[in-house]
């Protein structure tokens, strides 16, 4: 009897045994998918167009953000863009807040200290652009001038690591965002304005009677890429793979076209 009672007591206590290994193994599996099922948080600076900014109807669009949409798409996963404050980009990166920084962000080697970059996908460079009916043929003609740029740009570290070049302006003037720089330009509080040509160029466009494109370079060329936590390789293959895709089909193409009127990623 007494062996029966033993019998029986180890068949209950090895059949909770494997309900509760199931059972872990169910949440373990479930929680492997809430993780994937997890929006992809971009951070990015949303007053920065063509490449996010947000649009009429407060929704954010741009370059950038549809060729993320796209990406986050083929990775079967969804996309949250995230305005942040792009002078603490890094710290937005690496506390976690957001995987991912794309937004026309070069990468230089003091960027690549702290984070993980993609391969490049587009070719950048810093150009100066003045009031429309201002003449200026070379950096000789800003000397004692008023420039400005956006706070944590490429453009900013240029000009702060180069102080002999930046000591040639009266000021060096940063800004939040450059639709604040653009504006005071035109309101001529500054005399030039110092930025990505992409988005010099965009707002040249908006603006024909008021801006235009000088042909001074700040700096030497850059290339954009898309940034993540340094120890976040899975993420950043996972994407890389789907850009190479996206490029391989036309798809990236396609995008530049709709936002530059042609193909400027091969440029």
């Amino acid at each position: 009897m007494k062996k029966l009672l033993v019998l029986c007591l180890a068949m209950v206590f090895g059949v909770m045994m494997i309900a509760g290994c199931g059972s872990q193994n169910e949440q373990s599996s479930s929680g492997s998918e809430a993780d994937n099922s997890k929006p992809i948080v971009i951070g990015l600076d949303d007053s920065y167009p063509p490449m996010g900014f947000k649009d009429e109807n407060n929704e954010i669009v741009g370059f950038d953000v549809d060729l993320a949409k796209e990406a986050a798409k083929r990775l079967n996963r969804s996309v949250e863009f995230k305005g942040i404050d792009w002078s603490s980009k890094e710290a937005e990166l690496q506390s976690g807040r957001v995987d991912v920084l794309w937004n026309g962000l070069d990468i230089t080697e003091e960027r690549k200290q702290n984070m993980l970059f993609s391969d490049p996908y587009m070719k950048n460079r810093q150009v100066v652009f003045v009031p429309v009916d201002v003449e200026v043929n070379s950096i000789e003609d800003l000397k004692g001038k008023v420039i400005g740029t956006q706070s944590g740009s490429t453009a900013e570290t240029f000009l702060d690591n180069n102080q002999e070049y930046a000591s040639q302006f009266a000021e060096v003037k940063k800004y939040g965002d450059y639709i604040d720089s653009f504006m005071d330009l035109e309101n001529g509080r500054i005399d030039a304005v110092v930025t990505d040509e992409l988005v010099g160029t965009y707002y040249m466009q908006k603006h024909p009677n008021a801006f235009k494109e000088t042909t001074i370079v700040v700096g030497e060329p850059t290339d954009f890429g898309i940034a993540f936590a340094k120890d976040n390789t899975a993420l950043r293959d996972e994407v890389q793979k789907v850009m190479n895709e996206m490029k391989a089909d036309g798809t990236i193409a396609k995008i530049s076209e709709k936002w530059f009127g042609k193909d400027i990623t091969n440029e």
